[in-house]
Formats: C-alpha cells, sequence, structure tokens
C-alpha cells in the first residue's frame, strides 16, 4: 500500500497519513453498529461490542497509532431507521468520550445512519455518505456511490462489505469465520465513472473489516457469497486483482471473483502486517 495508507496490526483500522506529524494522522475505521444486540437492560449491546468497550479500543487505538483525529467510515449506529430512545444517549455517550479524551471525530454516513445527525455531539465533523478525500485518500462507506473527488484519488476505502474468511470450524470456533482486509488494484481505463462516465486511472481500493467484533462476517471465499450487498464487488473488486489478509496480516491469496468458480486451493502464508 502507499506510505501514506497503513493497516494497523492486529486491528480493524487503517492509518491514513501514516508518515506525517500526529496532527495529520487519521485513524479508519468502519461498521461500529452501535446498539447491536441491545436490549432494554443493556441498551448499548452485549460486553463484547458494547459502546463502552468500542470506545475504550478506539481510544486506545489512536494513543497506538499516535493520532488525535478518528474517521468512521459509515454505520456508527446499527438500526437502519431512526435512533431508539435508548440508543440516543449511548450514542451521545459514545463519540462524547472520543471527544472528552482530545480526539477530533469524523464520520461519514453509511446506510444505517439514517436519522443520527440530531444524536451527535456538535463538534462531530459529518460528511456525505459520497464520501471524503484525505491526504489524497478518497474514503466512502459503500452503499452509495462516491463523488468523483473520491474516485479521483489514488486509493479508495470502504467499509460496509464486513469481509471476512471462513475456516474449518474447531471445537473452540464452531463457526470458523475471521474478519479480513480486501485489497484490490483496479485496471486502468476502467469507467469507474458514474454511469460508466469517464474511464479512472489505475488505483488501489482497501476494504475495511468491520470494527464491531459481533457484527456479521461475510465469508468471501465460500463458492457463491452473497454479493448483492453492494456495488463494491461487481464494480470494484471482480474488475482486478483482490487478495484478502487477516487482521494479522496473513495473506490469504485472491478471492473468488468470477461467478460459479471454485475457491482458490491455497494455504494461508505469513504475510506483512496488514494488506
Amino acid at each position: 500500500m502507499p506510505g501514506a495508507v497503513r493497516p494497523v496490526p492486529n486491528a480493524p483500522a487503517l492509518l491514513v497519513g501514516a508518515g506525517g506529524p500526529r496532527r495529520a494522522r487519521t485513524l479508519v475505521i468502519a461498521d461500529l453498529h452501535l446498539g447491536l444486540g441491545a436490549a432494554q437492560e443493556v441498551p448499548g449491546g452485549p460486553p463484547g461490542g458494547s459502546a463502552a468497550q468500542l470506545a475504550f479500543d478506539l481510544v486506545r487505538l489512536a494513543e497506538r497509532a499516535a493520532t488525535a483525529t478518528v474517521l468512521i467510515a459509515g454505520d456508527a449506529k446499527h438500526p437502519i431507521v431512526g435512533v431508539p430512545p435508548g440508543l440516543r444517549r449511548v450514542v451521545f455517550g459514545f463519540f462524547s468520550e472520543l471527544l472528552e479524551r482530545g480526539l477530533r471525530v469524523e464520520l461519514v454516513l453509511g446506510n444505517h445512519d439514517t436519522g443520527l445527525v440530531p444524536y451527535l455531539p456538535r463538534e462531530v465533523v459529518v460528511h456525505p455518505p459520497t464520501g471524503v478525500v484525505l491526504d489524497r485518500v478518497g474514503i466512502f462507506h459503500g452503499h452509495r456511490w462516491p463523488s468523483e473527488e473520491v474516485l479521483r484519488a489514488p486509493t479508495l476505502v470502504a467499509g460496509h462489505l464486513h469481509p471476512g474468511f471462513r475456516f474449518a470450524p474447531t471445537a473452540d470456533d464452531a463457526i470458523g469465520k475471521r474478519r479480513c482486509w480486501i485489497r484490490a488494484e483496479v485496471p486502468p481505463r476502467v469507467p469507474l465513472g458514474a454511469r460508466g462516465r469517464a474511464p479512472m486511472g489505475r488505483r488501489e481500493i482497501v476494504i475495511l473489516p468491520a470494527f464491531n467484533p459481533l457484527a456479521g462476517i461475510e465469508a468471501l471465499n465460500r463458492e457463491k457469497p452473497a454479493r448483492g450487498r453492494s456495488f463494491l464487488y461487481r464494480r470494484f473488486l471482480a474488475l482486478g486483482a483482490a487478495r484478502a489478509y487477516l487482521l494479522d496480516g496473513t495473506d490469504l491469496g485472491p478471492i473468488v471473483t468470477q461467478p460459479g468458480a471454485a475457491p482458490t486451493p491455497r494455504s494461508a502464508r505469513p504475510g506483512p502486517p496488514g494488506p
């Protein structure tokens, strides 16, 4: 990946402006899904993915990455329509905690963020679903087509897909799914503009793993993965050489990009931290 973009090892987070000073770096995550699994007695969600735990993890990551800015690339909350009364103070409390720790907080709106803005602290910087460009990196959620400005960036970053890989189940892990990064090099002269206009040059796109560990995982190494959630697969990943990486940097090899093709029989091998 270009020097300005660097995954945080063993974490579902990306650092933009990694080579610059602290004030110029931005920690990028996606798919918090605050309120996932919430109940009346636990409006913030179960322990592993609670708002309090996610805030703690995010503050710790920002300290580790030596950055004062956090950008959430969509789906800050889980309910798709509106914000239930019990979740409103959870959302406000989560963002307030980040702000009180001295972090600048930005949000690109995702498909789950309908009705969220009125319940955010006013200090939170909100970007439209079409995305934002930071340090020549175009960041959007992935449910809406990005702006032309975002598309022109040499590196694109999105969330939304909750990418992962399925491994053989074990006694300790009956599901066998792991979150992963997806990195694809989109070839030049591919028409990425709106409605097929204006072929764009060669670029790279990185799909972020979901930050909330309880969020669903889409196993991209299945023979027929459910790829209908977004244009990200057919308009980006299926056009170029896409590879998957575990959070620790293990290279899982290419993902299946041809309809009906069988998964590539390839054993995982260690790689550099992140995609």
